[in-house]
């Protein structure tokens, strides 16, 4: 009636424990299989939706009409991108170790170095675009909006 012998609840016990591990084992893996399955049904969807937008703007049978365009877009080919890779790294550090050693020898650089280094940057950024200078009132502070209060009216009986 009270409590059972600890010898023969104790295998049964941790059967128990076992078992539950086991069960929540199973539900996770079934959850995540679940949601990979759901994830894979959205990515379906997304490349389908994208496709169809690209046909969209798919202008291509526009450029056989466009024979000024079409031979500018030859000339002007970009240089393809390069990955960044050992070869690449080592050129890289050779031909920038030469430019260093080409402005380290430049005569303007010995004499001025930090005036040639200005000169360079202001040849070599475009033009800045002049913003037009806001008014200002006499005393230097800003304009500030009036604003149209109603008068009150009278109120004759």
């Amino acid at each position: 009636m009270g409590k059972p012998s600890k010898g023969t609840e104790t295998g049964s016990k941790s059967d128990k424990k076992f078992e539950k591990k086991l069960q929540f084992y199973t539900k996770v893996k079934d959850t995540l299989a679940s949601l990979s399955v759901q994830k894979e049904i959205g990515k379906k969807k997304k490349n389908r939706s994208r496709q169809k937008k690209l046909k969209a703007y798919d202008l291509s049978t526009l450029s056989e009409f466009l024979p000024e365009a079409n031979a500018s877009l030859k000339s002007a080919q970009p240089a393809p991108d390069l990955k960044m890779n050992c070869k690449r790294r080592q050129e890289l550090v050779l031909s920038e170790g030469e430019r260093l050693n080409k402005v380290l020898d430049h005569p303007a650089f010995q004499a001025d170095p930090i005036g040639s280094i200005f000169q360079h940057l202001q040849s070599e950024q475009p033009p800045a675009e002049e913003k037009p200078k806001k008014k200002t009132n006499i005393n230097g502070s800003k304009k500030r909006k009036s604003r149209k209060k109603g008068k009150a009216e009278s109120m004759d009986f």
